[in-house]
């Protein structure tokens, strides 16, 4: 009990942060510009320890079930921590562009930041890394048709029609996820695996001296963390709209937080996987979450727009488009062929590094 007490006092600390935030809150938000941006920052470094023993959960249920419902069990789970800080964020002070502007960030962050890194790190200790090429056209064409669908024809729609797009896009978005879940746990599923013969006979004898894995313990830790989360972002949000006026901060700031914070355990998980030489493992994640944040958050996003009354601001700018184009138009060139390289690695991390230098400018 007392081991997994001190396994779990990332968690425990997270949850002491949560419930000295509430009665705090105040002092917080009426203390000052200063005050109030230290606080978020707390807040954040809370949150961020919490979501990553969510994801160290995840990947243990992840281990125990296999590929491809590991990646989607660990991708799920960020998505989840995603919808639960956005729909706490947009509730206290909405926003109409942060959902666009996370989605957004969430994909460069994802495909150019993650797989970059990881195709980068791999390709200088391995050389060629090899993965389901099956995977990855698939991972592509769903993501282009999700983006095209809720982020860019929303540029094309009259505002008086929002709810009605609003309501077809949400149903687009399920038919799309029930396909790809099909397909991901049904007969399609060999196209998101790939075999490591060498690695499982390394592994095997040290696998049997593993302790078991509890999944109920798992699952129990899993959403206790993101119900956690949440109560973290609630105080979060108003701290950090507080610390962040009239700072002069990029807009887009916050929506780069949020896709940070979900994402940071899943960068660890890739770089692991890329070091192991396992690369279908960094697809699965990168393109998987990518496709997860478009394809689960903007149903759930939009449902609520709806219900509050409040209409989204989708459509992507002219640079976020300009930019989405040249990501997925790179990704289907460098993941055609099976085999990933440290240049590939580098193209998409230049992209990265361009997608932070125009959010710095505030593009």
């Amino acid at each position: 009990m007392i081991k997994r007490i001190v396994e779990e006092k990332y968690l425990l600390l997270a949850l002491v942060a949560a419930i000295a935030a509430y009665p705090l809150e105040p002092l917080m938000v009426h203390g000052g510009q200063a005050r109030a941006m230290i606080c978020a920052v707390l807040l954040v470094v809370a949150i961020i320890l919490a979501s990553m023993r969510v994801a160290h959960h995840a990947e243990l249920l992840a281990e125990k079930v296999g590929d491809p419902y590991g990646t989607m069990i660990l991708t799920l789970s960020a998505v989840l921590v995603e919808v639960v800080i956005l729909a706490i964020m947009i509730s206290n002070a909405p926003s109409p562009t942060l959902v666009r502007d996370t989605i957004y960030s969430a994909v460069m962050l994802d495909i150019n930041g993650i797989l970059g890194l990881a195709a980068l790190m791999g390709g200088l200790k391995h050389g060629e890394q090899s993965y389901n090429d099956d995977s990855a056209r698939t991972y592509s064409v769903m993501i282009l048709t999700a983006m095209g669908v809720s982020m860019v024809v929303p540029e094309f729609i009259p505002e008086g029609r929002w709810a009605l797009y609003s309501a077809f896009t949400i149903g687009a978005m399920l038919v799309l996820y029930s396909l790809f879940l099909r397909m991901q746990v049904g007969p399609h599923s060999y196209f998101f695996s790939y075999s490591y013969p060498e690695k499982k006979r390394r592994s095997e004898p040290s696998e049997a001296h593993e302790a078991p894995v509890s999944t109920t313990l798992s699952i129990g830790v899993l959403v206790f963390g993101v119900v956690v989360i949440g109560a973290l972002a609630e105080v979060m949000s108003k701290a950090m709209d507080v610390g962040l006026e009239g700072s002069g901060a990029p807009p887009v700031l916050s929506a780069i937080l949020v896709a940070a914070i979900s994402a940071s355990p899943e960068i660890l998980t890739a770089l692991r996987a890329a070091l192991a030489n396992r690369m279908q493992s960094v697809v699965n994640i990168a393109l998987g979450a990518s496709l997860s944040t478009v394809i689960l958050t903007v149903p759930v996003m939009e449902a609520m727009a709806i219900y509050m009354g409040q209409p989204l601001q989708m459509a992507m700018t002219p640079v976020q488009t300009v930019m989405a184009v040249i990501t997925l138009l790179v990704c289907a060139i460098n993941l055609n062929d099976g085999q990933t390289n440290a240049i590939e690695g580098m193209t998409h991390f230049v992209l990265f590094a361009t997608f932070i230098m125009l959010s710095l400018l505030g593009l």
